[in-house]
């Protein structure tokens, strides 16, 4: 009996150590290709025995050290706020776009390119001013008064939401004229080069706060997948677990897409391969979503550094790249079930 009850165990256990595994040499990776490829022994050099006066230590420590850390951090948030999208919404295919944090952060970026503001860490502080607005605004149009929310509701309102932002936007850029629209094209790729230590700590601390907030609410996510009565019959309120989700993927996705601009199919496909590994329990499955969007985002950074090397090719840009075809697998998928 012993033997089965571990057995059973086991498969749960082994999908966070592998991706924790991978999460690591994926880090390492990051650390040691680029422009100017460093060799892996190098690159562990740099991290374990820091030479101050090695130019490749530099570079590592610098440069690749904070990028790699800012991956990890957008990758995780992506990835977790995808899960209580898709959970909220019971939708497979749905996004943390869905509540219009991208159109809002890429409004708010419009606007401070427009008024000058030209450092990432700059940028950070009005995108995620503008993903919370917009976050706020589509929960309140998508509120309703007895039961709280209203799935089709808060979806036509993010998507609504999102097309009169992006056509602002679009005024804004247009009428800024050549700098302007070489700035914001850059900031919307996606894009994790030039990025480090002045954005990593506050997107690092949003996106563990937005973590633990979702991570509590695993117990009411299992009952609101029940269905809104059986998850009243079993003392969990709906409308304050959509409340504190909202929240939480406004922090996750704001945070994310202030620090590295739009990116899009990681907090698709993170959820979808989370499922399959460990199940829909919430409490599982959460976690193992921030460890595959971590690993997803970097797959696509790395990639892009090295398919267009020297020039780089921006995150956002190739992880839509990765994931169209997964997002077009999917919604296949769903088709052919008949859902």
């Amino acid at each position: 009996m012993l033997q089965e009850r571990g057995a059973r165990r086991r498969p749960r256990v082994s999908p966070w150590l592998a991706a924790s595994a991978v999460l690591m040499l994926l880090g390492l990776l990051s650390c040691a290709l680029g422009t100017k490829n460093i060799s892996l022994a190098e690159s562990w050099a740099a991290l374990a025995s820091f030479d101050a006066g090695n130019n490749d230590h530099l570079l590592v420590r610098e440069l690749r050290v904070p990028r790699t850390l800012l991956a990890v951090v957008v990758g995780a948030g992506l990835g977790l706020a995808g899960a209580l999208m898709q959970s909220m919404t019971r939708n497979p295919l749905a996004e943390p776009g869905l509540l219009g944090v991208n159109a809002g952060a890429a409004f708010a970026v419009a606007i401070a390119i427009t008024l000058g503001v030209v450092q990432p860490a700059g940028y950070m502080s009005f995108a995620f001013a503008g993903a919370a607005a917009a976050s706020v605004i589509v929960y309140l149009m998508g509120s309703r008064r007895q039961s709280g929310n209203d799935v089709v509701r808060l979806v036509l309102a993010g998507a609504g939401l999102s097309v009169m932002l992006m056509a602002v936007t679009q005024i804004l850029v247009i009428g800024g004229g050549t700098e302007t629209h070489e700035r914001f094209a850059a900031w919307t790729t996606g894009s994790l080069q030039g990025r480090g230590y002045d954005v990593l700590p506050i997107a690092a601390l949003v996106v563990i706060t937005g973590a633990m907030i979702a991570l509590g609410l695993s117990r009411s996510l299992d009952a609101l997948a029940l269905g809104e009565d059986s998850a009243r019959a079993l003392g969990v309120s709906p409308a304050r677990a959509w409340l504190l989700s909202s929240i939480a993927v406004m922090l996750l996705a704001g945070a994310a897409t202030a620090a590295a601009g739009p990116i899009s199919f990681v907090g698709l496909a993170a959820p979808h391969a989370a499922r399959m590994l460990v199940g829909a329990q919430h409490l599982r499955s959460l976690p193992l979503s921030m460890l595959l969007g971590a690993g997803v985002l970097l797959i696509a950074d790395i990639s892009g550094r090295l398919v267009a090397a020297p020039m780089e090719i921006g995150a956002g840009a190739m992880s839509a790249l990765i994931g169209a075809p997964v997002f077009i697998y999917l919604a296949r998928r769903r088709l052919k079930a008949g859902k």
